[in-house]
């Protein structure tokens, strides 16, 4: 064969390859969606600086110096005022409702000490069940403090005239498991429920014994429910382990009532079920499900849940899309259950949207097997 006949096979091999890409659109959105669509998230979410960070303030002084220190620190454009509270209760309940994530305490004699050259102390309180986020929002605060008493007093550098004293709730040591435990928790019960159930539907249907049971006298949603029930007991178990796991390893305290803790456990377990179980309606093959599943599931659940990064910090878009997630909501009831020790009405609203989101998608999965009937 001559090296002219050779090029020529070797080009219309090259061809027929482009030619294949080109027709799966799984390959074109691995080679281009999933490049673009990291480099994107990674370049909005990836970032230690705060935006808009909530912050309570409860003010004993109620006097002009107090009401400039407070307008200084939303200048920055870092902080927002949240609430103003009015006692200490009300700081507490604040944190336990999750709703605050740093507390000033400005002193009653804030102005007169400030002006007459004595020492002033303004407390900040941070949750410190997530630690670098705790930390960072005292830094930040702290130099904010520190300039808007150099600029007041017009001083050249290092004001000494007031001091900042900080402590973290909940989480004093500032332990790094206590943040990565219950996060990690949630990404590994999403993707483990809702890959196997998705995985074994889709086995059914790529061997074609899926159709033969849906024409079994059984009514498809409990041939769905039969095949889906012992997952929902065995990454009900995983999920045990894993609390086990985090307490005896990594000394992870459960202050919470562990009867509340174990029973949202379940719940999430059959939100992720369900989850799984609308992915396999969808996929024709186990390689097309475990796709979608690691795609749809892995990446969002890890950077939009607020595991890593706070939503907060993110732009309205993904700050969107990060609730509709249902780790999202896990973490924050693990984090209220585990380390605040919360009861049911502090997270009635994180359970109402696991349990929404659980109906919906069983709706949805229902509708799609009813018309695969059809």
């Amino acid at each position: 064969m001559s090296s002219i006949s050779i090029l020529k096979i070797f080009w219309a091999f090259v061809k027929k390859e482009i030619y294949h890409i080109l027709r799966d659109r799984r390959t074109l959105l691995i080679l281009f969606g999933m490049p673009l669509a990291q480099v994107l998230i990674f370049g909005y979410a990836v970032t230690n600086e705060f935006k808009d960070a909530a912050i309570d303030v409860l003010d004993h002084a109620k006097d002009d110096a107090s009401r400039e220190l407070i307008y200084h620190l939303q200048s920055s454009g870092n902080f927002s005022l949240h609430k103003m509270l009015h006692s200490e209760a009300e700081l507490e309940d604040s944190f336990k409702e999750g709703t605050s994530k740093l507390v000033m305490v400005i002193p009653e004699d804030f102005s007169s000490d400030l002006y007459g050259s004595k020492d002033v102390t303004i407390q900040l309180l941070a949750d410190g069940s997530d630690p670098n986020n705790a930390n960072t929002l005292v830094q930040y605060a702290t130099v904010m403090i520190n300039s808007f008493v150099k600029d007041k007093l017009h001083l050249g550098s290092n004001p000494y005239q007031i001091n900042v004293a900080s402590r973290m709730l909940y989480n004093p040591q500032l332990v790094s498991a206590y943040n990565f435990v219950p996060g990690t928790i949630a990404i590994i019960l999403l993707i483990i429920s809702a890959m196997l159930t998705s995985l074994t539907i889709a086995r059914e249907k790529e061997l074609g014994t899926m159709e033969i049971l849906l024409v079994s006298p059984l009514p498809p949603l409990l041939i769905i429910l039969g095949k889906v029930t012992p997952y929902a007991f065995l990454s009900f178990v995983d999920a045990v382990l894993v609390l086990i796991v985090g307490y005896f390893v990594f000394e992870v305290p459960v202050v919470g009532s562990l009867f509340l803790l174990l029973l949202i456990c379940l719940l999430y377990v059959v939100t992720a079920l369900s989850l799984g179980t609308l992915i396999s309606t969808v996929s024709k093959t186990q390689q097309d499900a475990m796709m979608r599943s690691l795609i749809g599931l892995m990446m969002p659940s890890m950077i939009l849940s607020g595991f890593i990064f706070p939503l907060t910090s993110m732009p309205k878009l993904l700050f969107y899309l990060g609730h509709i997630i249902p780790a999202t909501y896990f973490i924050e009831i693990l984090k209220g259950v585990m380390l605040r020790g919360v009861g049911l009405h502090f997270i009635i609203t994180e359970v109402c949207v696991l349990i929404g989101m659980t109906l919906f998608l069983l709706m949805l999965t229902w509708k799609n097997f009813k018309t695969r009937l059809e």
